[in-house]
């Protein structure tokens, strides 16, 4: 018996010293990313600055603060549910803009090993978005609205050329042509002849913008409705459809997957193009700050107005997977961002 309760004791033991180990691999991650989160805190705070910057001791506390959630996260992350494992998964990611955050405040703010004013400190993107807010939000929404209205005019030419010439061998005979000849074309290299020809920048800007976005929604829409099998269209007939329907209710549906991917194409080329136009003809959106703050050499509003301009094209890009993957709910997960 003895014997038995010692070897039950030892099992005992070795199974509660396993439950720990397994625990403190999964807090481990957690606890790293708030120690580099920490550091970067501290790193704000260790000595003085080499600049003005106003932002310092706020930037410092920013640091703490999420230390102390990510900490708190990761002991918790059991009662936390869903967010919990979310912070645990994005631990490494946490730990590694931690530790860029540490290194770049030290590299600029502190020690000065990157010039100025070419490599600004974190706390001057911050000072951006806390003093010169306005002037931003206005460029901001400037583009947005150059943006959208640029990009939904190419995306509707480009549907519906693209069905058309899928569908009617008539229309691709005159209409395919000149889509070879003007498409492959930069939508950029049309700039000279765009602001020339149109009263105002603000339409020759979105002339071009939705010429950068018609091109591959045609071609990709155009090679959706091409690619659909005969036989759906030989059902369809059988039960009595008319054209319309056969357009309607069986190429476009069949098409979707391949009008996707040409919206997603069109996005990306549209975004470049802002970019330009506004530069060169536009006095307000994103890109007119860019160039406004390269000709003062203020480079923390340029990094402001870049860091910006990465989330609105991430968030129009993961808005339009959200409604691909709704509209597309039989291919959901095929495609990912």
């Amino acid at each position: 018996m003895s014997t038995f309760s010692l070897s039950d004791v030892a099992a005992g033991e070795l199974a509660r010293s396993s439950l720990l180990a397994d625990k403190l691999r999964e807090v481990a991650p957690g606890i790293a990313a708030a120690l580099a989160w920490a550091a970067f805190g501290a790193s704000c705070l260790v000595r003085e600055d080499i600049g003005d910057w106003s932002r310092t001791t706020d930037l410092a506390g920013a640091g703490f603060v999420i230390a102390a959630i990510l900490l708190l996260a990761s002991l918790a992350a059991h009662l936390l549910g869903r967010a919990g494992v979310g912070v645990r998964k994005r631990s490494p990611w946490f730990i590694a803009l931690g530790v860029f955050l540490t290194l770049w405040e030290l590299g600029t703010a502190k020690y000065a090993w990157l010039p100025l004013p070419f490599f600004p400190p974190p706390q001057a993107i911050i000072e951006v978005y806390t003093d010169d807010l306005p002037k931003l939000l206005d460029s901001v929404f400037a583009s947005i609205k150059l943006q959208l209205g640029g990009y939904l005019i190419g995306a509707t030419i480009g549907f519906v050329t693209g069905v058309s010439i899928g569908w009617s061998t008539r229309i691709g005979y005159w209409v395919h042509p000149v889509l070879r000849f003007i498409g492959p074309l930069p939508a950029t290299a049309w700039l000279p002849i765009a602001f020339f020809s149109f009263p105002t920048s603000w339409s020759a800007s979105t002339f071009l913008i939705a010429l950068a976005t018609g091109f591959p929604v045609t071609v990709l829409t155009w090679s959706g409705v091409a690619s659909v099998p005969t036989a759906y269209y030989d059902v369809a007939r059988t039960l009595g459809a008319k054209p319309s329907f056969l357009v309607l209710k069986v190429a476009v549906p069949a098409a979707l997957p391949h009008v996707f991917v040409g919206l997603f194409m069109g996005l990306g080329a549209s975004f470049a193009v802002l970019v330009v136009a506004e530069m060169i003809g536009v006095k307000a959106g994103l890109g007119w700050y860019l160039q406004w703050a390269q000709g003062w050499a203020a480079y923390a509003n340029m990094y402001a107005a870049l860091l910006v301009m990465s989330l609105l094209c991430s968030g129009a890009i993961t808005l339009l997977f959200k409604t691909r993957d709704r509209v597309l709910v039989w291919q959901k997960g095929v495609v990912k961002w």
